[in-house]
């Protein structure tokens, strides 16, 4: 039987969370301190679905009588966990903050008085975890209705309950106290680009205090109950800029990069702020000494993290790619106003694929990947994945390294990753692709990873590139096309001859076979289908890697 104490905790923070996740990427999209990364709505649902999450696994395991105390307490510890970004680490604060003053209070019903004192609570918590509070943003919304709440409390009829008092008066008298709360956080975030310049430059309110009034409003909601008219929160759009973001946008770091350290004995957290300040800005370093919520923007996720060694065990690592979320933040606004949709569908796992080459990563874009560059040498770093990992809409995730080099540093960011990622082994980038279109959105990432890797077994790849040298056995000199069957060089000589050769190995028992086209490809994509075996189709594509003049896959 569902504890009542935690179903009608559930209920409110459900509630809250749906309308912010309704409007998630309408947050988003007003997102532009202290840097234009697009994902202030993204954090706070985050943060809200921890908690969520959190009272899930109390309620499966059956916890008996658990008190408001203990469900607070709980509550707090899970959005210090779950937080991500700026927002969502601030948000965490407010919830601890509010959940510490409802602890200082036991036996006493939640009412009004204790409403206001817990919003009180919530705001100091707010501003002290930020080194220098910035006026104008989500703290101000918390600390201005607390005022108001603190000044309705004169005002109103009755402001305390008793034990006596049944569940749908207490309902009913806090969501008269939230709704003059909405009140105050909607004029304070309607007055907020007044207090911020760059919010009044960018013609916005701020995100994270719109973000805040729909978990308000939410709440209210779940405590007015079904039948009742919600309160409509104003929609806040963002104006197309008449120039791309530039530097002046975002920090002038990289990578956001949060994790937790946990332990018995945490050094104090302003040692850490002072460190981690040499290798980033927008530090955030909130919790206890047995754990810590670290954020930091960074081009350097390892070193923020090798602070911690010895003192802590580092985990739940996320990092996000802030120059990419700027330019997607940008394509979203543009496309929005071109009428085109600004949000894929929901989907459960997605896939992130190494590629390089502007053909290559169209045609894996065009199958849903999204594609981390893997540059000339295909090798990008773990914290690149990390945050390519991140960037996808989904809590499950495939990863595709495309090269043998990569494999170790996908296991590392999949290890490092909260989210549940599987890392399917494609040595080569035409591989990946052709498994590619095995791939389920709407199936988890273990079903995928064993769809993935069938289709890769029932793959030949292949490959033909100039020779960078003259070979030391003397079959071939540089510049002359030498083949390859996997890794093992099986052809060279003339460019026709050698492709040729490499489709008669591939072919064998074969229907389709896919060339991918890079830079400098001496033979037409018309001229391709000539050279292959009988009965065999040739598909051709664009792929515009360096280095290889033809990748190969037949199936």
């Amino acid at each position: 039987m569902a504890d009542p104490s935690i179903a009608r905790f559930r209920k409110v923070v459900s509630s809250a969370c749906a309308l912010l996740e309704a409007r998630r990427h309408e947050v988003n999209d007003l997102n532009v301190f202290p840097v234009a990364d697009g994902d202030t709505g993204d954090n706070m649902v985050q943060t809200l679905r921890a908690v969520i999450d959190e009272l899930d696994r109390l309620q499966n395991n059956g916890v008996p009588d658990i008190s408001r105390d203990e469900i607070v307490a709980t509550v707090a510890r899970a959005a210090l966990l779950g937080a991500r970004g700026n927002s969502g680490v601030i948000l965490s604060q407010v919830v601890r903050g509010a959940a510490e003053e409802l602890s200082s209070r036991p036996g006493e019903l939640v009412d009004p008085v204790l409403v206001a004192a817990a919003l009180a609570r919530a705001s100091d918590a707010a501003y002290s975890s930020v080194r220098d509070p910035t006026e104008g943003t989500m703290i101000t919304v918390v600390r201005e209705m607390a005022l108001h709440v603190a000044t309705e409390l004169a005002h109103m009829k009755k402001t305390r309950l008793g034990p006596e008092a049944t569940d749908a008066e207490q309902d009913e008298m806090l969501a008269e106290v939230l709704e003059k709360a909405l009140e105050a956080a909607e004029r304070s975030v309607d007055r907020s680009p007044e207090l911020l310049p760059i919010l009044r430059e960018h013609g916005v309110v701020d995100a994270g205090g719109y973000g805040v009034t729909l978990l308000v409003a939410g709440i209210v909601a779940a405590l007015r109950g079904e039948g009742t008219e919600p309160h409509e929160v104003a929609h806040h759009t963002a104006p197309l800029r008449p120039h791309e973001p530039g530097h002046a946008d975002g920090s002038r770091f990289r990578y956001c990069t949060n994790f937790v350290v946990s332990g018995r004995s945490l050094e104090r957290k302003s040692a850490y702020v002072t460190r981690l300040e040499e290798l980033g800005d927008s530090v955030l370093v909130v919790g206890d000494r047995s754990a810590m919520r670290v954020h930091v923007h960074t081009d350097e996720p390892e070193r923020a993290a090798a602070l911690f060694e010895g003192t802590g065990t580092v985990e739940r690592f996320d990092v996000a790619d802030m120059h990419e979320q700027l330019e997607q933040r940008a394509a979203r606004l543009a496309g929005d106003r071109n009428g085109h949709a600004v949000a894929g569908p929901k989907v459960v796992c997605g896939v992130v694929a190494v590629a390089a080459g502007d053909g290559m990563s169209r045609l894996y874009e065009q199958l849903g990947a999204h594609v981390v560059e893997g540059g000339a040498t295909l090798n990008p770093s773990t914290f690149e994945l990390l945050a390519g990992i991140h960037a996808v809409e989904a809590d499950e995730v495939i990863v595709l390294p495309n090269s043998g080099n990569v494999i170790m540093a996908a296991d590392r960011a999949a290890e490092l990753s909260e989210k549940h990622v599987a890392v399917v082994e494609s040595r080569w980038p035409q591989a990946g692709l052709a498994c590619l279109v095995e791939h389920d959105p709407q199936r988890s990432a273990e079903q995928n990873a064993v769809r993935l890797h069938e289709a890769l077994d029932g793959l030949s790849v292949g490959a033909v590139a100039p020779a960078a040298r003259d070979d030391k056995r003397g079959r071939f000199k540089a510049g002359d096309a030498v083949g390859f069957e996997e890794e093992a060089i099986v052809a060279w000589g003339a460019p026709a001859h050698t492709i040729k050769e490499v489709f008669a190995r591939l072919g064998k028992g074969r229907e389709i076979i896919t060339v991918i086209s890079g830079q400098g490809a001496p033979i037409s994509d018309s001229e391709l289908e000539a050279l292959a075996p009988d009965g065999v189709e040739v598909e051709s594509h664009p792929g515009g890697q360096a280095h290889y003049w033809w990748l190969i896959a037949a199936e």
